[in-house]
């Protein structure tokens, strides 16, 4: 009985060297690419070795809102102060029971007008319909029955004029040139299908005209780690996969689409939770099985500023939020696994986010319970372990504080001395802490998720400092 425990010990222990030798291999070109890419950019913005131009793409700013009452105006005041000429946004309340539709018509001086909607897309039916002409550009709110985000988004491209549109939280703001940066790949080719942005929380941030006058870590250590995690996710994967057309995810908070594509593909899924993973996935396989050219990119430069969740229930609720919409999402196009038909996203793509993503923090949970196992009938040998781990947590903060520290150079941000100690004494805890708590949340998020399938979910708000 004990040498069939110490054989299942050994395999174990060789599946999960092997598992960390990949993803360690893989972080480690992902922020080597990630970094010298960022410093490209910036060394182009130094030389003025850009594309500058007169012609403005058209495009339309979809905000679909639920109970957005506490950042709505601020986050509409930001879209105002873009540095870009032809666009118009579009606020798409999606059943709210708070104030969110009575704020907007107050601030921004709105009228209700009888407007027709051409449903290209299906979705729920208008309630009302409220516009403005007083501001930079047009501004509409369309006031709908409750469906869900997806729904709200399918209503927004319904109502949108222009041929591209841009899809963002209400609880984000936009830097003031990141309509400019996220449109350069659409001029500078012409086969782009959607483009994402890089998300970047704000807690901490104060924003004036659509810059930072004033950037601190958060003083709370919850939305500090997470800082540090999105640089490291951001700049790591996204930009490795942006280099083969790869990218599978263009985060909801800050995207651009061309409208006839996603018209023809389909619009969002309103039975999804991940409405916009499935979304870019169902742009690579329409694209690929109706010989469309087509590119999917990534622009680094291009900063929304979003809430990172300060209380541990309301991080749990989107790390399982993302979860779900993660799994249905792999689910629903699971066809495209190692399919030579797809490419790179089939091959490399689809499987990375399988293994890595979908099934890792099942991995790392059966690793722990392993652990403890194995200390139980003692054939685990404790030094080389916590060496093992310590090499881990180190290796993977060293990677972390890297990604964080370009992010923070490339665009010009100045650090206090006191929010570089901070960095690299959260970067520990949030790969040897936070890191395993979020895996069991990731874990367990498929239990009775059905339930919730067309929920917003409630996250605590606050006020972004915008000026």
């Amino acid at each position: 009985m004990m040498d069939a425990f110490k054989l299942f010990f050994i395999y174990v222990g060789i599946f999960f060297i092997l598992y960390m030798i990949g993803y360690a291999s893989f972080l480690f070109l992902s922020v080597t690419v990630g970094s010298s890419t960022l410093y490209q950019i910036k060394r182009r913005n130094w030389l003025k070795n850009e594309l500058l131009q007169d012609y403005y793409v058209p495009v339309s700013i979809l905000v679909p809102a639920h109970n957005e009452e506490v950042t709505i105006e601020t986050s509409i005041r930001s879209l105002l102060a873009l540095k870009y000429t032809l666009y118009e946004i579009i606020i798409v309340d999606d059943g709210s029971d708070d104030n969110t539709a009575k704020i907007l018509q107050e601030a921004f001086h709105m009228q209700q007008v009888s407007r027709p909607i051409q449903r290209k897309i299906s979705c729920q039916p208008e309630e009302a319909i409220f516009e403005t002409y007083q501001f930079k550009v047009p501004i509409t709110l369309i006031c709908k029955k409750k469906g869900g985000k997806a729904d709200a988004l399918n209503m927004g491209i319904n109502v949108a004029r222009y041929p591209y549109f841009i899809c963002m939280d209400a609880d984000s703001v936009l830097q003031f040139d990141s309509l400019e940066k996220i449109v350069r790949p659409v001029i500078e080719e012409g086969n782009i299908v959607a483009v994402g942005g890089s998300i970047r929380p704000c807690n901490g941030t104060e924003i004036q005209n659509g810059r930072v006058i004033s950037y601190s870590l958060p003083d709370k250590i919850l939305p500090c780690m997470q800082v540090l995690e999105y640089d490291r996710s951001f700049l790591a994967a996204r930009i490795l996969f942006d280099q083969f057309n790869g990218g599978i995810i263009i985060s909801g908070a800050f995207g651009l689409f061309k409208k006839s594509v996603v018209i023809d593909a389909g619009g969002y899924d309103s039975s999804m939770m991940g409405e916009d993973m499935e979304l870019v996935v169902k742009l690579h396989a329409f694209c690929r099985e109706h010989d469309i050219p087509y590119r999917i990119r990534y622009a680094s430069d291009a900063i929304c500023w979003t809430q990172a969740p300060e209380k541990w229930s309301d991080l749990f609720k989107q790390r399982r939020r993302w979860h779900i919409g993660l799994f249905q999402s792999m689910m629903r196009h699971r066809k495209m696994l190692m399919n030579p038909k797809y490419g790179m996203v089939g091959m490399i793509s689809y499987l990375y986010f399988l293994i890595y993503e979908l099934f890792s923090p099942y991995i790392e949970v059966f690793g722990l319970i392993t652990i403890v196992l194995a200390f139980a009938v003692d054939l685990i040998n404790v030094p080389f372990m916590i060496l093992f781990f310590a090499i881990y947590v180190v290796y993977s903060a060293i990677l972390s504080l890297t990604a964080f520290f370009a992010r923070i150079h490339t665009i010009d941000l100045k650090l206090t001395m006191r929010d570089v100690f901070k960095a690299f004494g959260l970067c520990i805890l949030e790969v040897g802490g936070m890191r395993w708590i979020l895996a069991w949340i990731r874990a367990t998020a498929l239990i009775g998720y059905k339930k919730k399938g067309r929920t917003w979910g409630k996250i605590e708000r606050k006020q972004i400092k915008f000026k």
